[in-house]
């Protein structure tokens, strides 16, 4: 049941991204990927809000054919990721480095990060605020081996977001590399949706032992990943004497502490998932 705190976080959400991206759009900014993935977040994140607030006030969310609690949590999540990273890139590449124009100024530029953090602390307190308390009947997606997926889900897109602009195919272990973040993606993929479309019940096999299978093995492939990756992508790219705003050795490390970063939450998302099938005595 959505509470109106959560309603209230929302609105004020909507308005945010709003405000944030309206600031960014009036100003001129050097135009590239995460210039474009940063207004992405926004206008997505204020949509599919937008839409969310739609459905529940005209109770049209409960007529839907999928699990409202499981998208509204995991939705509230990938904006809580989304919002964070746009805030992070925007303040570091873009805040006061504007192209030179007449009356040149940083007021709006700061302006937009305010209100960007700000909402990053919404989606936050969502979060916070619709996750699954212990022993309380709710959807995968609440639970925190759900918010692990898409956690997982997330930082795999930044993973290719940078990848794509490195020679990775030069090596066969950057490929197999490459070959771990996409299957463990879609493994991550198919999880978010068989629960968001109420498909799980007609898994041919037990969810809970199978999504243990599919942790441990992403945990050994990304381990092969955490020591192949780094090896390989900084003798292609070693640290130059200088580095512009983007370079392809700082891709190389961003991958590389992204890498770590999604072992680490395979690994807890593992030992979560097996503490919980193994260990936790029904009621």
């Amino acid at each position: 049941m959505v509470t109106l705190d959560v309603k209230m976080l929302r609105i004020l959400a909507v308005i945010f991204t709003c405000v944030t991206f309206s600031l960014v759009s009036s100003e001129r900014h050097l135009r590239f990927s995460f210039w474009s993935w940063c207004m992405f977040s926004w206008c997505f994140c204020f949509s599919v809000t937008l839409i969310i607030l739609v459905l529940e006030f005209t109770s049209l969310s409960s007529k839907l054919p999928i699990s409202w609690d499981d998208f509204t949590t995991a939705f509230s999540m990938l904006a809580t990721l989304m919002v964070l990273t746009s805030s992070l890139l925007f303040s570091i590449f873009f805040t006061c480095r504007r192209l030179p124009v007449r009356g040149f100024h940083c007021g709006k530029d700061i302006a937009a990060c305010v209100f960007s953090f700000l909402t990053f602390f919404l989606y936050a307190v969502e979060v916070g605020l619709t996750r699954a308390k212990p022993g309380e009947i709710s959807g995968f997606l609440s639970t925190v081996p759900g918010l692990l997926k898409v956690l997982e889900a997330f930082v795999a897109c930044i993973i290719f977001i940078c990848v794509d602009l490195l020679r990775y195919n030069l090596l066969p272990g950057l490929q197999w590399c490459v070959a771990v973040y996409s299957i463990c993606f879609i493994i991550s993929l198919l999880i978010i949706i068989l629960t968001i479309g109420r498909l799980l019940s007609r898994f041919p096999a037990p969810f809970n032992k199978v999504l243990i299978v599919c942790n441990v093995l992403a945990v050994l492939m990304y381990i092969t990943v955490a020591v192949i990756w780094p090896f390989y992508i900084l003798r292609i790219y070693p640290r130059p004497n200088s580095c512009p705003v983007v370079c392809g050795w700082s891709l190389a490390v961003v991958i590389t502490f992204m890498t770590y970063f999604n072992l680490i939450a395979y690994i807890i998302d593992a030992v979560y998932s097996f503490r919980l099938v193994f260990f936790t005595t029904p009621a």
